[in-house]
């Protein structure tokens, strides 16, 4: 049995969908908040373990603080696993990576996570509904 009857993605589609991820990854390489927090729709909103952030304003001051604290000098990394059509401009978005510390090259088995994304079509553009991570083991 099957979790939707949606059709899938375009390849365009499809390709913009998995970029999501490096833009992420590349919002955090240059600790731009503002450029984490519009990877996600106005009311978008975010879950890490212990956290829960509703709107790109709320997103945009967690991690700026982040930043200059605990994420100060680390980076991310990840890649989609699987992608599902949940509906018309709707998917879910399923990644595995995680934060790799200061000075560090690899990440680490206790680093590492999985990632669930819903993200919404909004006029040509993929934003992040819902962003939701967990440890990987």
């Amino acid at each position: 049995m099957t979790t939707t009857t949606a059709a899938p993605p375009s390849a365009a589609d499809q390709m913009a969908i998995a970029a999501v991820p490096a833009k992420m990854i590349a919002a955090w390489a240059a600790h731009d908040a503002d450029a984490f927090a519009d990877l996600f729709a106005e009311d978008g909103t975010m879950m890490l373990p212990g956290i829960y952030k509703k709107g790109r304003a709320q997103i945009r001051e967690f991690m700026a603080a982040e930043y200059a604290g605990r994420f100060k000098d680390t980076t991310v990394t990840g890649q989609p696993i699987e992608i599902k059509p949940l509906g018309a401009g709707v998917v879910a978005l399923l990644t595995e990576g995680g934060v790799i510390p200061p000075g560090q090259k690899q990440l680490s088995a206790e680093s590492a996570i999985r990632a669930s994304w819903i993200l919404v079509n909004q006029g040509g553009h993929w934003k992040l509904a819902v962003y939701h991570n967990c440890p990987r083991d």
